[in-house]
């Protein structure tokens, strides 16, 4: 593993939490999870995942906790992440449409240079991954008794 890069701006490596999970899938397994695989808590910028899981609990309660937007790409963009994926998947495909989803959304939030940093990591019902960002990120702050921040993309961030 490369040396941490800081970011320009903040001085902090900008990291996305990329997250896949079953519907339904308990808030603290995913909290769980997401903070197994997470090297340095403040250095994550983002959470993302597909889009069709925008609504489940478990999403929102990792970006809350994290006090970071959640980011949801559809399937298409998702799949189009599939030649960086370290860990494709056709039963992924079969469900999803996209051959991964925790991998393939830190990579479509990272950018074009983004690259994964950890692997797909699995748990009973969801999956994450971390990415690297390049890219100059706004500033978020989040208040104690604000809502996360969601926001739906289908391209990469500029």
């Amino acid at each position: 593993m490369r040396a941490k890069a800081p970011s320009p701006d903040t001085g902090r490596r900008l990291l996305v939490l990329g997250l896949g999970c079953e519907r339904g899938t308990p808030p603290a397994e995913l909290l769980d999870l997401a903070l197994s695989v997470i090297p340095d808590p403040e250095d994550i910028a983002f959470v993302a995942t597909l889009d069709a899981r925008a609504e489940e609990p478990a999403m929102h309660a990792v970006a809350r906790h994290f006090c970071v937007p959640l980011v949801t790409f559809p399937a298409a963009r998702l799949e189009a992440e599939t030649p960086r994926l370290a860990n494709p998947s056709d039963r992924v495909f079969a469900i999803t449409g996209c051959h991964g989803v925790a991998e393939a959304a830190a990579l479509a939030q990272a950018g074009s240079g983004g690259r994964l940093i950890v692997e797909k990591t699995k748990s009973a019902h969801a999956t994450a991954a971390i990415a690297e960002t390049f890219q100059p990120l706004a500033a978020f702050s989040c208040g104690i008794d604000s809502a996360p921040s969601f926001s739906d993309s289908s391209r990469e961030p500029a």
